[in-house]
């Protein structure tokens, strides 16, 4: 039986977390990640090493489960009005593919809405997927901000 990870398998999960996210189903979204899953958002449009570059964001599975609670909590100054977001992920890409594991690339539209007050954030976002025990998880997700210097001011939710 093979475990190759289709397209229309890997698109679905991406959209299923796009839902979460916008949601704001935090909880849920946790449980869609591998145990040593990345969540990444690079400063640098150009960067390799994420590891040791800087990065607005670099989560391990510690981090995501601390950044959720903030978030879920009156103790961050984002979260007590939080804004609601709507967004669009499409043209998906395979650029590498394994027997349990598929790179996507995919562009991401969101539109946040907070205080009367609307914003556009636009990136390209890699995801490697990844099939374990639990069905279909997100093991690395790098989101490219169109415009990293100024994109990320502000935010109280997850991209």
């Amino acid at each position: 039986m093979s475990t190759s990870i289709q397209l229309s398998e890997a698109t679905a999960l991406i959209w299923q977390e796009a839902e979460l996210l916008d949601r704001q189903d935090y909880d849920e979204w946790l449980k869609v990640w591998s145990d040593d899953g990345l969540y990444i958002i690079p400063i640098e449009k150009d960067c390799d090493d994420f590891a040791n570059s800087l990065n607005y964001i670099y989560d391990d599975q510690s981090m995501r489960d601390m950044r959720v609670r903030r978030l879920k909590s009156s103790f961050s100054m984002s979260a007590l009005t939080a804004a609601s977001t709507v967004r669009t992920v499409s043209r998906f890409t395979v650029s590498n593919q394994s027997d349990n594991a598929i790179e996507v690339r995919a562009a991401q539209i969101l539109i946040e809405h907070k205080r009367d007050n609307s914003r556009t954030v636009a990136a390209n976002v890699d995801y490697r997927l990844v099939r374990g025990p639990n069905g279909l998880q997100i093991a690395q997700k790098v989101v490219w901000l169109a415009n990293s210097e100024d994109s990320v001011n502000g935010i109280g939710y997850l991209l």
